[in-house]
Protein backbone atom coordinates (compact mmCIF):
# COMPACT_ATOMS: atom_id res chain seq x y z
CA UNK A 1 0.00 0.00 0.00
CA UNK A 2 1.25 3.58 -0.77
CA UNK A 3 2.30 5.71 2.53
CA UNK A 4 1.56 8.71 1.01
CA UNK A 5 -2.55 7.70 0.55
CA UNK A 6 -5.21 8.85 2.58
CA UNK A 7 -5.91 6.64 5.49
CA UNK A 8 -8.95 5.82 4.19
CA UNK A 9 -7.22 4.28 0.86
CA UNK A 10 -4.65 2.56 3.02
CA UNK A 11 -7.36 1.08 5.27
CA UNK A 12 -9.67 -0.34 2.25
CA UNK A 13 -10.69 -3.83 2.82
CA UNK A 14 -9.38 -6.04 0.78
CA UNK A 15 -11.94 -9.13 1.00
CA UNK A 16 -15.64 -9.42 2.55
CA UNK A 17 -14.73 -10.80 5.94
CA UNK A 18 -12.63 -7.57 6.77
CA UNK A 19 -15.62 -5.27 5.41
CA UNK A 20 -17.72 -3.39 8.37
CA UNK A 21 -21.44 -3.52 8.13
CA UNK A 22 -23.19 -4.82 5.55
CA UNK A 23 -23.44 -8.13 6.91
CA UNK A 24 -27.21 -8.67 5.47
CA UNK A 25 -25.00 -8.44 1.53
CA UNK A 26 -21.85 -9.63 2.51
CA UNK A 27 -21.82 -12.16 5.42
CA UNK A 28 -21.98 -16.13 4.99
CA UNK A 29 -24.85 -16.86 3.31
CA UNK A 30 -26.07 -13.85 1.85
CA UNK A 31 -27.28 -13.71 -1.58
CA UNK A 32 -24.46 -11.36 -2.68
CA UNK A 33 -21.50 -13.11 -1.57
CA UNK A 34 -23.13 -16.46 -2.44
CA UNK A 35 -22.96 -15.06 -5.97
CA UNK A 36 -19.17 -13.55 -6.05
CA UNK A 37 -18.00 -17.00 -4.30
CA UNK A 38 -20.07 -18.93 -6.86
CA UNK A 39 -17.99 -16.85 -9.06
CA UNK A 40 -20.96 -14.99 -11.49
CA UNK A 41 -22.59 -11.91 -10.61
CA UNK A 42 -25.39 -10.17 -12.28
CA UNK A 43 -24.82 -6.71 -13.25
CA UNK A 44 -25.74 -4.61 -9.79
CA UNK A 45 -26.78 -0.73 -8.71
CA UNK A 46 -25.37 -0.19 -4.73
CA UNK A 47 -27.62 2.25 -3.61
CA UNK A 48 -26.71 3.46 0.43
CA UNK A 49 -24.99 6.53 1.84
CA UNK A 50 -21.44 7.80 0.98
CA UNK A 51 -18.61 6.05 2.86
CA UNK A 52 -20.46 2.55 3.57
CA UNK A 53 -18.67 0.60 1.24
CA UNK A 54 -20.01 0.94 -2.02
CA UNK A 55 -16.28 1.02 -4.13
CA UNK A 56 -14.52 -1.48 -2.17
CA UNK A 57 -17.48 -4.11 -2.44
CA UNK A 58 -16.83 -3.36 -6.30
CA UNK A 59 -13.23 -3.87 -6.00
CA UNK A 60 -13.32 -6.19 -3.97
CA UNK A 61 -15.61 -8.31 -6.38
CA UNK A 62 -13.56 -7.98 -8.86
CA UNK A 63 -10.29 -8.80 -7.00
CA UNK A 64 -11.80 -12.08 -6.18
CA UNK A 65 -13.59 -13.09 -9.68
CA UNK A 66 -9.57 -11.91 -11.02
CA UNK A 67 -11.28 -10.40 -13.87
CA UNK A 68 -10.87 -7.25 -15.87
CA UNK A 69 -12.07 -4.06 -13.99
CA UNK A 70 -12.71 -0.52 -15.36
CA UNK A 71 -13.66 1.99 -13.26
CA UNK A 72 -15.30 5.65 -14.62
CA UNK A 73 -16.80 8.20 -12.24
CA UNK A 74 -20.20 10.17 -13.97
CA UNK A 75 -19.04 13.25 -11.94
CA UNK A 76 -16.16 13.41 -14.83
CA UNK A 77 -16.85 10.87 -17.71
CA UNK A 78 -19.27 11.55 -20.53
CA UNK A 79 -20.58 9.18 -23.18
CA UNK A 80 -17.19 9.36 -24.91
CA UNK A 81 -15.70 7.30 -21.93
CA UNK A 82 -17.99 4.82 -21.56
CA UNK A 83 -18.01 4.10 -25.12
CA UNK A 84 -13.77 3.94 -24.76
CA UNK A 85 -14.51 1.16 -22.16
CA UNK A 86 -17.13 -0.47 -23.80
CA UNK A 87 -14.28 -1.35 -26.58
CA UNK A 88 -11.95 -2.15 -24.45
CA UNK A 89 -13.90 -4.25 -22.48
CA UNK A 90 -14.98 -6.17 -26.12
CA UNK A 91 -10.99 -7.60 -26.34
CA UNK A 92 -11.71 -9.38 -22.50
CA UNK A 93 -14.26 -11.53 -20.94
CA UNK A 94 -16.16 -11.34 -18.18
CA UNK A 95 -15.19 -7.65 -17.29
CA UNK A 96 -16.78 -5.05 -15.04
CA UNK A 97 -17.42 -1.96 -15.76
CA UNK A 98 -17.98 0.28 -12.06
CA UNK A 99 -19.63 3.50 -12.37
CA UNK A 100 -19.65 5.31 -9.26
CA UNK A 101 -22.31 8.24 -8.58
CA UNK A 102 -24.26 6.33 -11.56
CA UNK A 103 -26.97 8.72 -11.03
CA UNK A 104 -25.33 11.73 -12.43
CA UNK A 105 -25.09 9.70 -15.77
CA UNK A 106 -28.34 11.90 -18.00
CA UNK A 107 -30.27 9.54 -20.19
CA UNK A 108 -28.26 9.61 -22.87
CA UNK A 109 -25.26 8.53 -20.71
CA UNK A 110 -27.23 5.69 -19.43
CA UNK A 111 -28.48 4.52 -22.92
CA UNK A 112 -24.60 4.14 -23.54
CA UNK A 113 -24.40 1.43 -21.36
CA UNK A 114 -27.39 -0.64 -22.01
CA UNK A 115 -26.22 -2.28 -25.53
CA UNK A 116 -23.17 -3.72 -23.40
CA UNK A 117 -25.25 -4.38 -20.60
CA UNK A 118 -27.96 -6.55 -22.64
CA UNK A 119 -24.61 -8.43 -24.83
CA UNK A 120 -22.95 -8.88 -21.97
CA UNK A 121 -19.95 -7.12 -22.68
CA UNK A 122 -19.74 -5.86 -19.53
CA UNK A 123 -20.73 -6.28 -16.00
CA UNK A 124 -22.42 -3.17 -14.66
CA UNK A 125 -21.70 -2.19 -11.27
CA UNK A 126 -22.98 1.41 -10.16
CA UNK A 127 -22.62 3.09 -7.26
CA UNK A 128 -25.52 5.62 -6.14
CA UNK A 129 -26.35 7.90 -3.10
CA UNK A 130 -29.81 8.52 -4.48
CA UNK A 131 -32.83 6.37 -5.07
CA UNK A 132 -32.19 4.21 -8.62
CA UNK A 133 -35.79 4.02 -9.35
CA UNK A 134 -35.87 8.09 -10.20
CA UNK A 135 -32.35 8.48 -10.82
CA UNK A 136 -31.17 5.47 -13.35
CA UNK A 137 -33.45 4.71 -16.81
CA UNK A 138 -36.36 2.25 -15.92
CA UNK A 139 -34.28 -0.12 -18.97
CA UNK A 140 -30.99 -0.35 -17.45
CA UNK A 141 -32.47 -0.72 -13.76
CA UNK A 142 -34.50 -3.84 -15.43
CA UNK A 143 -31.03 -5.49 -16.04
CA UNK A 144 -29.75 -4.83 -13.06
CA UNK A 145 -29.92 -6.29 -9.26
CA UNK A 146 -29.91 -3.11 -6.78
CA UNK A 147 -28.56 -3.68 -3.20
CA UNK A 148 -29.35 -1.47 -0.50
CA UNK A 149 -26.57 -0.35 1.61
CA UNK A 150 -26.86 0.47 5.08
CA UNK A 151 -25.89 3.42 7.26
CA UNK A 152 -23.04 2.24 9.28
CA UNK A 153 -23.70 1.84 13.42
CA UNK A 154 -22.39 3.86 15.93
CA UNK A 155 -19.93 0.71 17.48
CA UNK A 156 -18.79 -0.11 13.46
CA UNK A 157 -17.36 3.64 13.22
CA UNK A 158 -15.95 3.10 16.70
CA UNK A 159 -14.43 -0.18 15.45
CA UNK A 160 -12.53 1.51 12.18
CA UNK A 161 -11.25 4.06 14.18
CA UNK A 162 -9.54 1.54 16.51
CA UNK A 163 -8.71 -0.84 14.00
CA UNK A 164 -6.74 1.73 11.90
CA UNK A 165 -4.59 3.18 14.83
CA UNK A 166 -3.90 -0.84 15.87
CA UNK A 167 -3.16 -2.02 11.93
CA UNK A 168 -1.72 1.04 10.15
CA UNK A 169 1.70 1.29 9.10
CA UNK A 170 1.91 4.79 9.65
CA UNK A 171 -0.70 5.17 12.97
CA UNK A 172 0.93 2.26 14.84
CA UNK A 173 4.21 3.76 15.13
CA UNK A 174 2.58 6.90 17.06
CA UNK A 175 1.51 6.63 20.80
CA UNK A 176 -2.27 7.63 20.39
CA UNK A 177 -5.46 7.87 22.89
CA UNK A 178 -8.62 7.97 22.04
CA UNK A 179 -10.51 9.89 25.16
CA UNK A 180 -13.73 10.65 22.98
CA UNK A 181 -15.07 9.53 19.18
CA UNK A 182 -18.41 11.64 19.22
CA UNK A 183 -16.70 14.70 17.31
CA UNK A 184 -15.14 12.30 14.69
CA UNK A 185 -18.05 10.62 14.19
CA UNK A 186 -20.21 13.70 13.97
CA UNK A 187 -18.46 15.41 11.99
CA UNK A 188 -17.75 12.79 9.40
CA UNK A 189 -21.69 11.90 9.29
CA UNK A 190 -21.16 8.40 9.12
CA UNK A 191 -18.96 8.34 6.04
CA UNK A 192 -16.45 5.73 6.96
CA UNK A 193 -14.06 7.41 4.91
CA UNK A 194 -14.14 11.08 6.18
CA UNK A 195 -14.38 9.14 9.56
CA UNK A 196 -10.73 8.01 8.82
CA UNK A 197 -9.17 11.16 6.99
CA UNK A 198 -10.08 13.03 9.64
CA UNK A 199 -8.96 11.27 11.99
CA UNK A 200 -5.33 11.08 10.29
CA UNK A 201 -6.28 14.94 9.93
CA UNK A 202 -6.05 15.21 13.61
CA UNK A 203 -3.42 12.91 14.64
CA UNK A 204 -0.96 14.76 12.18
CA UNK A 205 -2.32 18.15 13.28
CA UNK A 206 -0.57 17.34 16.54
CA UNK A 207 3.04 17.58 15.58
CA UNK A 208 3.74 15.16 18.03
CA UNK A 209 4.41 11.61 18.30
CA UNK A 210 1.38 11.28 21.48
CA UNK A 211 -2.04 12.39 20.53
CA UNK A 212 -5.11 12.54 22.82
CA UNK A 213 -7.98 12.61 20.98
CA UNK A 214 -11.20 14.57 22.44
CA UNK A 215 -13.84 16.12 20.94
CA UNK A 216 -12.87 19.68 21.88
CA UNK A 217 -9.24 19.28 19.68
CA UNK A 218 -11.74 17.26 17.42
CA UNK A 219 -13.64 20.57 16.72
CA UNK A 220 -10.78 22.97 16.92
CA UNK A 221 -8.91 20.96 14.16
CA UNK A 222 -11.90 20.62 12.11
CA UNK A 223 -12.44 24.07 11.72
CA UNK A 224 -9.23 25.01 10.91
CA UNK A 225 -8.49 22.84 8.18
CA UNK A 226 -10.99 21.01 6.31
CA UNK A 227 -14.21 22.97 4.87
CA UNK A 228 -16.79 20.45 5.33
CA UNK A 229 -19.93 19.68 2.59
CA UNK A 230 -22.71 17.52 3.69
CA UNK A 231 -25.75 17.31 1.36
CA UNK A 232 -27.80 15.89 4.35
CA UNK A 233 -26.88 18.70 6.83
CA UNK A 234 -26.50 22.22 8.40
CA UNK A 235 -23.32 23.31 5.67
CA UNK A 236 -25.83 22.31 3.00
CA UNK A 237 -28.55 24.77 4.04
CA UNK A 238 -25.75 27.51 4.55
CA UNK A 239 -23.95 27.23 1.19
CA UNK A 240 -27.25 27.04 -1.27
CA UNK A 241 -28.24 29.87 1.06
CA UNK A 242 -25.04 31.98 0.78
CA UNK A 243 -25.11 30.95 -2.88
CA UNK A 244 -28.85 32.28 -4.15
CA UNK A 245 -28.10 35.59 -1.63
CA UNK A 246 -24.59 36.55 -3.51
CA UNK A 247 -27.00 36.16 -6.62
CA UNK A 248 -29.46 38.35 -4.94
CA UNK A 249 -26.70 40.54 -3.90
CA UNK A 250 -25.15 41.00 -7.45
CA UNK A 251 -22.20 39.95 -7.27
CA UNK A 252 -21.13 37.27 -9.70
CA UNK A 253 -17.63 36.43 -7.56
CA UNK A 254 -19.05 35.07 -4.72
CA UNK A 255 -22.25 32.99 -6.62
CA UNK A 256 -19.52 31.05 -8.76
CA UNK A 257 -16.87 30.56 -5.82
CA UNK A 258 -20.13 29.36 -3.94
CA UNK A 259 -21.46 27.28 -7.05
CA UNK A 260 -17.79 25.38 -6.87
CA UNK A 261 -18.10 24.67 -3.34
CA UNK A 262 -21.27 22.89 -3.96
CA UNK A 263 -19.90 20.74 -7.37
CA UNK A 264 -17.21 19.84 -5.17
CA UNK A 265 -19.18 19.04 -2.19
CA UNK A 266 -21.21 16.69 -5.03
CA UNK A 267 -24.46 18.67 -4.81
CA UNK A 268 -27.04 17.37 -7.46
CA UNK A 269 -26.70 19.54 -10.07
CA UNK A 270 -30.80 19.73 -10.67
CA UNK A 271 -31.23 20.61 -7.55
CA UNK A 272 -28.53 23.89 -8.10
CA UNK A 273 -30.55 24.60 -11.58
CA UNK A 274 -33.70 24.89 -9.43
CA UNK A 275 -32.55 26.87 -7.35
CA UNK A 276 -32.10 29.62 -10.09
CA UNK A 277 -35.12 28.70 -11.83
CA UNK A 278 -36.80 30.06 -8.59
CA UNK A 279 -34.87 32.91 -7.73
CA UNK A 280 -35.12 33.98 -11.93
CA UNK A 281 -38.38 34.97 -10.51
CA UNK A 282 -38.05 35.92 -6.84
CA UNK A 283 -35.38 37.96 -7.17
CA UNK A 284 -35.08 39.45 -10.76
CA UNK A 285 -39.00 38.94 -12.05
CA UNK A 286 -39.78 41.68 -14.27
CA UNK A 287 -36.75 43.54 -14.08
CA UNK A 288 -35.32 41.24 -16.33
CA UNK A 289 -37.79 38.55 -18.27
CA UNK A 290 -34.95 36.79 -19.94
CA UNK A 291 -34.03 35.66 -16.71
CA UNK A 292 -36.00 33.25 -16.19
CA UNK A 293 -35.87 31.95 -19.79
CA UNK A 294 -32.35 31.39 -19.30
CA UNK A 295 -32.72 29.75 -15.62
CA UNK A 296 -35.45 27.12 -17.28
CA UNK A 297 -33.32 26.69 -20.22
CA UNK A 298 -30.29 26.16 -18.01
CA UNK A 299 -32.43 23.57 -15.84
CA UNK A 300 -33.45 21.65 -18.92
CA UNK A 301 -29.98 21.78 -20.26
CA UNK A 302 -28.08 20.34 -17.17
CA UNK A 303 -30.43 17.30 -17.40
CA UNK A 304 -29.46 16.86 -20.80
CA UNK A 305 -26.14 17.05 -20.41
CA UNK A 306 -25.31 15.76 -16.50
CA UNK A 307 -21.46 16.14 -15.29
CA UNK A 308 -18.90 17.82 -15.79
CA UNK A 309 -20.57 19.84 -18.39
CA UNK A 310 -23.48 20.69 -16.55
CA UNK A 311 -21.16 23.31 -14.01
CA UNK A 312 -20.32 25.69 -17.15
CA UNK A 313 -23.87 26.01 -17.66
CA UNK A 314 -24.64 26.34 -14.37
CA UNK A 315 -21.69 29.12 -13.73
CA UNK A 316 -23.27 30.77 -17.18
CA UNK A 317 -26.61 31.23 -15.32
CA UNK A 318 -25.61 32.03 -11.95
CA UNK A 319 -23.36 34.85 -12.73
CA UNK A 320 -25.33 35.97 -15.64
CA UNK A 321 -28.40 36.43 -12.75
CA UNK A 322 -26.03 37.83 -10.47
CA UNK A 323 -25.12 40.51 -12.87
CA UNK A 324 -28.75 41.60 -13.82
CA UNK A 325 -31.00 44.15 -12.13
CA UNK A 326 -33.42 42.75 -9.02
CA UNK A 327 -36.98 43.30 -8.51
CA UNK A 328 -38.82 41.26 -5.92
CA UNK A 329 -41.92 42.69 -7.11
CA UNK A 330 -44.07 39.56 -8.45
CA UNK A 331 -42.88 38.09 -5.47
CA UNK A 332 -44.63 40.78 -3.17
CA UNK A 333 -47.74 41.00 -5.68
CA UNK A 334 -48.42 37.43 -5.08
CA UNK A 335 -48.20 37.84 -0.89
CA UNK A 336 -50.46 40.89 -0.92
CA UNK A 337 -52.86 38.76 -3.43
CA UNK A 338 -52.69 35.75 -0.54
CA UNK A 339 -53.26 38.17 2.39
CA UNK A 340 -56.50 39.63 0.29
CA UNK A 341 -57.73 36.23 -0.53
CA UNK A 342 -57.01 35.06 3.35
CA UNK A 343 -58.89 38.22 4.64
CA UNK A 344 -62.01 38.35 2.46
CA UNK A 345 -62.20 34.42 1.24
CA UNK A 346 -64.03 33.49 -1.77
CA UNK A 347 -65.69 36.77 -3.15
CA UNK A 348 -67.74 36.59 -6.26
CA UNK A 349 -66.56 36.66 -9.52
CA UNK A 350 -68.19 40.29 -10.95
CA UNK A 351 -70.98 39.44 -13.70
CA UNK A 352 -69.68 40.79 -16.46
CA UNK A 353 -66.42 38.89 -16.88
CA UNK A 354 -68.18 35.33 -15.69
CA UNK A 355 -68.20 33.16 -18.77
CA UNK A 356 -71.58 32.61 -20.03
CA UNK A 357 -71.85 29.49 -22.52
CA UNK A 358 -75.90 28.61 -21.81
CA UNK A 359 -78.90 30.83 -22.30
CA UNK A 360 -79.70 30.14 -18.48
CA UNK A 361 -76.26 32.24 -17.57
CA UNK A 362 -76.79 34.46 -20.05
CA UNK A 363 -80.43 35.19 -19.25
CA UNK A 364 -78.67 35.57 -15.30
CA UNK A 365 -77.00 38.93 -16.62
CA UNK A 366 -73.42 36.63 -17.19
CA UNK A 367 -71.42 38.17 -19.16
CA UNK A 368 -73.73 41.64 -19.55
CA UNK A 369 -72.00 44.79 -20.17
CA UNK A 370 -68.61 43.02 -20.37
CA UNK A 371 -66.20 45.03 -23.02
CA UNK A 372 -63.65 43.72 -25.29
CA UNK A 373 -60.14 44.93 -24.73
CA UNK A 374 -59.04 44.53 -28.01
CA UNK A 375 -62.23 46.82 -29.61
CA UNK A 376 -60.55 49.98 -27.23
CA UNK A 377 -58.52 52.80 -28.34
CA UNK A 378 -54.64 50.65 -27.48
CA UNK A 379 -56.07 47.34 -27.04
CA UNK A 380 -57.59 48.93 -23.62
CA UNK A 381 -60.78 49.98 -22.26
CA UNK A 382 -60.81 50.92 -18.68
CA UNK A 383 -63.45 48.39 -16.25
CA UNK A 384 -63.18 46.29 -13.02
CA UNK A 385 -61.79 43.20 -13.04
CA UNK A 386 -61.70 42.89 -9.21
CA UNK A 387 -64.45 41.28 -6.97
CA UNK A 388 -66.67 44.33 -5.68
CA UNK A 389 -65.44 44.47 -2.04
CA UNK A 390 -61.55 44.44 -2.95
CA UNK A 391 -61.94 46.95 -5.82
CA UNK A 392 -59.05 49.18 -6.83
CA UNK A 393 -56.29 47.17 -4.58
CA UNK A 394 -52.90 48.13 -5.84
CA UNK A 395 -51.16 44.21 -5.45
CA UNK A 396 -48.64 44.88 -8.50
CA UNK A 397 -46.17 47.84 -7.87
CA UNK A 398 -43.23 47.65 -9.98
CA UNK A 399 -39.79 47.93 -9.11
CA UNK A 400 -37.80 50.54 -9.20
CA UNK A 401 -35.66 49.34 -12.78
CA UNK A 402 -35.48 50.17 -16.18
CA UNK A 403 -37.85 47.74 -17.12
CA UNK A 404 -40.23 47.67 -14.62
CA UNK A 405 -40.21 51.29 -15.18
CA UNK A 406 -41.47 50.78 -18.48
CA UNK A 407 -44.55 49.24 -16.97
CA UNK A 408 -44.95 51.30 -14.60
CA UNK A 409 -45.41 53.94 -17.56
CA UNK A 410 -47.42 51.69 -19.41
CA UNK A 411 -49.83 51.00 -16.41
CA UNK A 412 -50.41 54.71 -15.19
CA UNK A 413 -50.90 55.85 -19.19
CA UNK A 414 -53.75 53.29 -19.72
CA UNK A 415 -54.92 53.56 -15.82
CA UNK A 416 -53.83 57.02 -14.98
CA UNK A 417 -54.16 57.12 -11.09
CA UNK A 418 -56.99 54.31 -10.47
CA UNK A 419 -53.93 52.48 -9.10
CA UNK A 420 -51.86 55.24 -7.85
CA UNK A 421 -48.93 54.35 -10.23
Amino acid sequence: MNSSAPLAERMRPQTLDDLVGQEHLTGKGSILRTAIENGKIPSIILWGPPGVGKTTIANIIAHTLSVPYFQLSAISSGVKDVREVIEQAKQTTNAILFIDEIHRFNKGQQDALLGAVEKGIITLIGATTENPSFEVNSALLSRCQVYVLKALQEKDLVALIHHAIVNDVLLKEKKIEVKETAALINISGGDARKLLNLLELVINASNKNETLITDDYVMKVAQQKIALYDKQGEQHYDIISAFIKSIRGSDPNAAVYWLARMIAGGEDVKFIARRLVILASEDIGNANPNALLLANATFDAVNKIGFPESKIILSQCATYLASSPKSNAAVMAIGDAEALVSLYGDLPVPLHIRNAPTKLMKDLDYGKNYQYSHNGEGNFIEQEYLPEKIKGQTLYKPGNNARENELRNFLKQKWKEKYGY
